[in-house]
């Protein structure tokens, strides 16, 4: 198990009650999200006490920066927050609402326990629709996590120059720099911001910031230049988004 809160005491009370839980072995702490992402893509537990308020990067931009697919079993803890509470509620996750009782805590855990014996297929699924619904209201992705050469990387999406689909990657194309991300780059364009970002094919998502000219090309193709001169194909189906950014330029 990880526990992540900021606050030292609520570590060493989770810390604590742990102790007498034979088949529960703490592997770590962390006091911030990024600490919690790193540790949770190189330690892989079965099981996260994550606190959804911290500083930075929030629990629920923990969840969204690991992913549904990677993120381990989690018990949410919570102050009162009262669109929190009715999202768990909503897609049936659990949390504790701090200040919480140890039998209260002792619950949550034998219901952990219960969902990683029958596997947490579902539970994927009610962290995504709790992603889905939160976005709603909350701000983009802003920061990317990436394994290279055994580190973690934290990279902000504004730094990122354009994504590339590559199976069941996405390659992340930033300067001279180029990172995998396991995922989509259709989960991954529902969580960026559309005025930054446009998908110009089926395989590619730009940076509109990088983009430098637009330019024709064989049998009426057309390629997006960006400021470094690498070009992109623009797809035949995603030339009317393109059209409506560039204020109908585009023929």
């Amino acid at each position: 198990m990880l526990i992540v809160d900021d606050e030292p005491w609520a570590r060493r009370r989770i810390a604590t009650l742990l102790e007498t839980e034979r088949d529960i072995e703490v592997v770590g702490e962390c006091a911030d999200g990024s600490g919690a992402i790193e540790k949770i893509i190189d330690l892989s537990p079965d099981l996260v006490f994550l606190d959804v308020q911290m500083p930075e990067l929030d629990g629920f931009e923990v969840v969204d920066a690991v992913g549904p697919d990677r993120m381990p079993l989690v018990i949410f803890a919570t102050a009162y927050d009262k669109y929190a509470l009715q999202a768990f509620d909503a897609h049936a996750l659990d949390y504790l609402l701090k200040p919480f009782d140890e039998e209260r805590f002792y619950r949550a855990l034998d219901r952990a326990r219960r969902e990683l014996q029958q596997g947490k297929a579902s539970l994927d699924n009610n962290l995504r629709a709790l992603l889905g619904s939160l976005r709603n209201g909350r701000k983009y992705l802003q920061r990317l996590a990436v394994k290279s050469g055994g580190r973690v990387i934290f990279l902000r999406s504004t730094d990122v120059d354009w994504f590339e689909a590559s199976g069941n990657y996405v390659v992340l194309h930033a300067g001279r720099d180029s990172h995998l991300l396991r995922g989509t780059l259709n989960a991954l364009e529902n969580k960026l911001d559309a005025a930054q970002f446009l998908r110009i094919h089926r395989s590619t998502i730009v940076n509109l910031d990088r983009v430098k000219e637009l330019q024709p090309w064989f049998h009426g193709e057309q390629v997006l230049v960006l400021q470094d001169g690498t070009q992109l194909s623009v797809g035949r189906g995603f030339r009317e988004r393109l059209k409506q950014f560039l204020g109908n330029t585009v023929e």
